[in-house]
């Protein structure tokens, strides 16, 4: 991928940018069975790549500068701010709409945070596109209420420039910290979602809730998943840390009785309407912590998936998944340093198969999908 930030060492975080894409792909492959060398996978599948450029679907961007020239991006080495408008991992209309945001900040007289004096209000600038619908959610996260009057008065402009943006809301963070976002989120918008669509599976995208940033590698994913719950053929399964309900969602049609198990409400809720929409009855969804909703549990079902965050199934879950002995198990992980300290723990499980998906192409990062079989013992 060429880029002009990467290439002039203004942004690093693509590390593997200046390398060609199917030598970072081999590069990565190596490097992934070096590290399960002691897990190895029955099968190894071939990885599913990415495109190289447009593929993100979401930018965060930190608003630095000042009233008269924000910038949205990141704070160089040289302690100057940097604008990633236009990277290129953002697809051209994306690009487009940021550099307008940027321009429209200083319209709006909206003063970037200032985290050493501790001063300004605006501190991120929040923009989630749907693939399918080409719509934008924009988030605007903010010290205090004080600039919310400001983006109000100039959010008509900004709509009538650019109506693809469906959603707006103003996040509140007070408090001075490296957190992204607050608890308290104000909608401007009637809108208060998207919709994006994947292999005819609709799955809505709230503020709060966790979507996967790349959808056509995120699509194959799921498409994936359900191909193997489906040669699986098992009379019920848990989706563990289930999010929006992706995967619960795509086996629902394969498995008799699904339970989609996610900690943040909203995430349910955006699960729940997929279902209603679908028309599917055969799907219950709870907003539980895993590990407990697991440990209430007197049996488990045929098949668990699970799709932790990169800090892995935790030793609470990973304990009970090994009491509770499910036939089978779907591992999706973000994070294959956890991933393989999981399958550590988990001795009575054979890795039948292993794919990897390049849901961040250009960086270290590789989203690998395991497939664990219950060893049975021979007395």
């Amino acid at each position: 991928m060429q880029c002009s930030h990467f290439d002039q060492q203004r942004c690093q975080s693509c590390s593997l940018s200046g390398m060609p894409y199917p030598q970072q792909i081999q590069q990565k492959d190596e490097k992934l069975k070096q590290l399960l060398s002691t897990v190895m996978p029955q099968q190894w599948l071939s990885v599913v790549p990415s495109e190289e450029t447009g593929c993100r679907n979401k930018a965060k961007m930190v608003v630095l500068g000042a009233a008269h020239q924000p910038v949205l991006g990141i704070e160089g080495a040289d302690n100057q701010p940097v604008s990633l408008c236009d990277c290129p991992l953002y697809p051209e209309e994306m690009q487009a709409l940021l550099a307008y945001l940027q321009a429209w900040i200083r319209i709006a007289g909206i003063p970037p945070y200032n985290k050493v004096k501790k001063k300004g209000e605006l501190k991120y600038i929040l923009l989630t596109r749907s693939e399918c619908e080409g719509e934008y959610m924009l988030r605007f996260v903010l010290r205090s209420r004080d600039a919310l009057s400001r983006i109000e008065a100039n959010l008509a402009k900004l709509q009538a420039d650019w109506p693809q943006v469906k959603v707006v809301s103003v996040n509140l963070q007070p408090i001075h910290m490296a957190r992204l976002e607050g608890e308290e989120e104000i909608f401007l918008t009637d809108a208060q979602h998207l919709v994006e669509q994947f292999n005819g599976v609709p799955l809505v995208i709230r503020p709060k809730s966790f979507f996967q940033t790349n959808p056509k590698v995120a699509e194959q994913l799921y498409a994936t998943a359900r191909e193997w719950v489906r040669e699986l053929a098992p009379s019920s399964m848990w989706d563990l840390f289930c999010g929006v309900g992706g995967f619960a969602l795509h086996c629902a049609n394969d498995v008799e009785r699904v339970v989609g198990i996610e900690i943040e409400p909203e995430a349910i809720a955006s699960a729940k309407f997929s279902a209603v929409k679908l028309g599917i009855n055969n799907l219950e969804f709870d907003a539980l912590d895993s590990a407990q909703f697991s440990q209430r549990q007197g049996r488990a079902p045929e098949l668990v998936l699970v799709n932790p965050p990169r800090r892995g199934l935790g030793q609470a879950l990973t304990e009970q998944l090994t009491i509770l002995a499910p036939k089978y198990i779907i591992y999706s992980s973000c994070n294959p340093e956890s991933l393989k300290q999981d399958l550590q723990a988990l001795q009575m499980y054979e890795v039948q198969r292993l794919q990897w998906f390049d849901m961040f192409p250009h960086t270290e990062h590789a989203e690998v999908m395991v497939l664990l079989g219950h060893q049975v013992t021979v007395d």
